[in-house]
Parts: structure tokens; C-alpha cells; sequence
């Protein structure tokens, strides 16, 4: 028996290149890509910067080594999370271990695995995971866009469906997940049934639209609820570390709800004058209202499971289980046999372990940063450019941490990153400016939850650029053009809310 095998070369855009001697795949089947060592620009300028920051901490005089490693530790994490492609997790982990580690804080590594944040994340996504498959958070938004009559009222519809998922999906990935077959189907109804892959011109506008509003509204809308974003935790932990103070899941949602609103309605007007033209906006669609067909069983245990969590969160003053215990004790009765809607093991199947340890290590490091005094030498150089110790004006203060915070998302891009590195420094004004150390904590989440420059700032944001293959996504510069608007209107929105509303319910300065 012989077998006729093809033995020309292997040419072609998009093929396999040729394989070295002796590694040819087997008829039919592509063998193993062979990289090669590659040594980008980015590579190159992360390495140079590493080398920089390690040279910087050795500096400063009066440091003691604990500080100089927690900040060599946030340096080089922060160069390795900004311009290299290792994973985040494992960058964390590691900056965990040289922040705590070589001073004898391997307990206080360990137990960044048992801080609530962590389990809070596990039970989130699992609680998530079970919104997804039961279809509930799916049902909830179409049924708000079915009334839709014109492009423009569906834009506002979908922004209003949005909001409350802030409370309902505390992930804004997960949240932008859930969104991404909804957005998908609304196109087909806006812009009409695609007539080819690279179907991208201005029959598309209102689609691509869409996609840039979705996203964009998952993420200015987490400023509403305690659990919107895992820096929100973090900042809370920070605080009670440094101060015993903290900020419950009410008081959060009295001063983050109305805020989320009014950014949220804010930058779906924006999306609109800036992508759609006025026929755009006011033309008829006919999106199908949802089918009113009886909530499946599944639909019924979700959303009684979740109410139940959702009054929990609230109520956490009075029978004083904290969030991470409810929301666990969600997931667990979301996977419950015979009465949940999915296994526990596809419960953890929906877990992303890497953000978890990423959590787990960014708390080490945070912690060092806090416990050994760097945040005290951080804000020297934070804050002092800024001027913001010698402002007498309480606006001029609140102006000055907004604007810090929410351009920080240009540098650093992981929301939990920018609150390590931006409130142990906050704090340490707090005390020398004899500050409310509650509301410069809460200004500066506000303003870390902006992060719509950048499709890598953000997971959700990714969702959407991603779809790009299909001719559907939003293109980085439509991005940029709409930050370029919101940026600025954030940091006065900011100063406005503060005036007429935190100021006036406990969070003055």
C-alpha cells in the first residue's frame, strides 16, 4: 500500500510557513507554529523602563527597602501590564512576591487569597455566568428596546437597559458579554441584513454606533454600584487599611446611581450628535418586541436568587453579612442541585482564575505599598505637579482629583491598578490637607472608572472593537474622537454632581 503525499512547498498569505527539517506535520493536518524570538519596540522599551524604574528607587533618601521594593515592584508591574503582552495574573503574582516576599511578608502574600475582594470576584462571575445561560439579563434588555420607534429612541432605550445591569451583572466584561449577541441582532434591524463581509461603509454608521455605545455606557454607568468594578473594592479596602473607615453598598449606591445616570445619558447623546447624522437618529425602525412567552424556570430561580442578593447588598448594615458572603451565598444557590440553573462545575467553568489571582496579587502589592510608607513618597510626585495641596477651593480640590484619576486610565489600564497606585497617595493628602477621607476616596473611584480612550483600558471595550470582523465594531480612532468630548465633560460633571449632590448627602470634603 503506498500513499501519494504532496510535497510542494508551502507558500501563500495566511499559510503556514515552511517547517524546518524534520518537523513536517502529517497529510492534512497543520503542524505547531515555530515562533522565533521576536524583540519588539515595545519589548525594547519595556526593558529600558524596567532598568529606569529600578535605578529611580534606589534614589530617594530615607526609604527603608520595604518601600523602595513595594515601589520597584509597582513600577516594573506597571511597565509589564502597559507595554508587554504577559499575562496580567501572572505579572501581579510575581510583583506580589517581590513587594512582600524578600521582607518577610510571605503571610501577608498567603492571605491576599482569603481577602473578600477575591471571593467576591468568584462569586460574581459565577452569579454572571448563571444571568447568561438563564437567559434572564437577555430577556430584561430586549424587552426595554423593543419599544424602540426610531434609531435615536433605541439609543436611548439600550443606554436605560444598561444602567441597572450595573446591579444585576457585576462585571463589566460579563456585562458587555451578555450585551454582544443584543447588539448583534439590533443591527440586523438599524441597518438592514449585511450584504457582505467588508460591508464597513456609512450603510453601517448606525451599527457601529451601537457598538461604540454599549461598552462605553457598561462603563460609565459601574461608577453606580459598589460591586460595578473590582477597583471599587480595592479603594474600599485601601481605606479601611489606612483609615478603619469604609463605604457601604447603600451609601455607594446614593452617590454613585446618580452619577451613573447623568454620564450615562451624557455619553449616549454624545455618541449620537458626534456618529449619527439628524436623519439617522429619527429614522423608523421596527425592532420585534420580546416575545411574551412565560419565563422558563431557569429565568424564575435567576431572577428570585438575585433579588434576594440584590436585597442582601442593600441591607449589609443591619444583619452585617458582608457583600462577598452574599453574593457567594448567590452562586452557591445558583448552582444548587435540583435547584439552581447550571452545575458548580460550570459555575467555576465561568470563573476567570487568572483575574482572580490577579486580584489576589494586586492586593499584596497594594498592601505593601500602603504598610510600608510608599504611598507617603508616591504623592510627592503625584500630586506636587498638580498644586492641589495649596488649593483653598473645595471645587479646585475636587477639579484637580478628578482630572488626576480619570486620565490615569492613559497610562495604566487595569482599573484595579489605578487605584492601587492612585489612592494610598490620595489617602496620605487626605490626612495632610485634613480631608474627608471618604470622599477623596470616592472622587478618585469616580474618576478611575473612566477609561474611554483606549480599547485596551478595558475588557468591554474589547468585546466590541473585536467584532470588527464582522464590519460591525467601533474603530479606535471613533474611540478616541469620543473621549476627546467626554474627558472633559467627566471632570465637569464631577465638580457639578459634587456641588449639588455629595456635598449636600455626606460626602463633603
Amino acid at each position: 500500500m503506498s500513499v501519494d503525499v504532496d510535497t510542494r512547498p508551502i507558500t501563500g498569505v495566511g499559510e503556514h510557513p515552511p517547517y524546518e527539517e524534520g518537523t513536517r506535520p502529517l497529510p492534512g493536518r497543520p503542524g505547531p507554529r515555530r515562533p522565533g524570538v521576536r524583540v519588539s519596540g515595545r519589548t525594547t522599551w519595556a526593558a529600558a523602563l524596567v532598568v529606569d524604574v529600578a535605578a529611580l528607587v534606589t534614589v530617594p533618601d530615607g526609604l527603608s527597602l520595604d518601600a523602595r521594593l513595594a515601589l520597584l515592584a509597582f513600577g516594573v508591574a506597571t511597565v509589564l501590564w502597559t507595554l508587554t503582552d504577559l499575562d496580567a495574573g501572572y505579572v501581579a503574582l510575581g510583583a506580589g512576591v517581590l513587594a512582600t516576599v524578600p521582607v518577610g511578608g510571605q503571610d501577608a502574600l498567603f492571605a491576599s487569597l482569603g481577602n473578600d475582594v477575591v471571593w467576591l470576584v468568584v462569586g460574581a462571575f459565577v452569579v454572571g455566568g448563571a444571568l447568561a445561560r438563564s437567559g434572564l439579563a437577555g430577556r430584561l434588555t430586549a424587552a426595554v428596546v423593543g419599544r424602540a420607534r426610531t434609531v435615536g429612541g433605541t439609543f436611548w432605550l439600550v443606554t436605560a437597559a444598561i444602567v441597572p445591569l450595573a446591579f444585576l451583572v457585576p462585571s463589566t466584561s460579563g456585562r458587555a458579554a451578555v450585551l454582544l449577541p443584543v447588539h448583534r441582532a439590533l443591527g440586523e434591524h438599524l441597518d438592514g441584513p449585511r450584504t457582505g463581509h467588508g460591508d464597513r461603509g456609512s450603510e453601517r454608521r448606525v451599527t457601529r454606533a451601537l457598538a461604540l455605545l454599549v461598552p462605553s455606557v457598561v462603563l460609565v454607568s459601574t461608577v453606580g454600584t459598589l460591586v460595578g468594578a473590582t477597583s471599587h473594592l480595592v479603594a474600599v479596602d485601601l481605606l479601611h487599611q489606612a483609615t478603619g473607615e469604609t463605604i457601604s453598598y447603600a451609601a455607594w449606591a446614593l452617590w454613585g446611581m446618580p452619577f451613573a445616570i447623568a454620564a450615562s445619558a451624557l455619553t449616549c447623546l454624545a455618541v449620537q450628535l458626534l456618529f449619527l447624522r439628524r436623519d439617522e437618529r429619527r429614522r423608523a425602525v421596527a425592532v420585534p418586541a420580546v416575545e411574551r412567552a412565560p419565563w422558563s424556570r431557569a429565568e424564575r430561580v435567576a431572577g428570585a436568587v438575585l433579588g434576594l442578593a440584590l436585597a442582601g447588598w442593600l441591607t449589609e448594615p443591619l444583619h452585617g453579612l458582608e457583600i462577598a458572603t452574599v453574593t457567594l451565598l448567590a452562586a452557591l444557590a445558583l448552582c444548587a442541585p435540583a435547584v439552581g440553573v447550571m452545575t458548580w462545575k460550570e459555575g467555576l467553568g465561568e470563573v476567570s482564575w487568572s483575574l482572580v489571582l490577579f486580584v489576589a496579587g494586586a492586593l499584596a502589592l497594594g498592601g505593601a505599598l500602603v504598610s510600608s510608607g510608599a504611598g507617603d513618597w508616591v504623592v510627592g510626585g503625584l500630586f506636587a505637579l498638580s498644586g492641589v495641596q495649596d488649593l483653598a477651593s473645595p471645587l479646585a480640590v475636587v477639579a484637580v482629583l478628578a482630572l488626576l484619576s480619570a486620565t490615569a486610565h492613559l497610562y495604566v489600564t487595569s482599573h484595579t491598578v489605578r487605584a492601587i497606585a492612585l489612592v494610598p497617595p490620595s489617602l496620605y493628602l487626605a490626612a495632610s490637607l485634613d480631608l474627608d477621607a471618604v470622599a477623596v476616596v470616592f472622587l478618585v473611584s469616580t474618576g478611575i472608572d473612566y477609561c474611554l480612550t483606549l480599547p485596551v483600558s478595558s475588557k468591554a471595550l474589547l468585546v466590541f472593537a473585536d467584532a470588527d470582523d464582522r464590519g460591525d465594531g467601533f474603530a479606535p480612532r471613533d474611540l478616541l474622537r469620543l473621549s476627546a468630548v467626554l474627558l472633559p465633560a467627566w471632570v465637569a460633571l464631577v465638580v457639578v454632581t459634587y456641588e449639588v449632590w455629595w456635598s449636600r448627602t455626606g460626602l463633603a470634603l
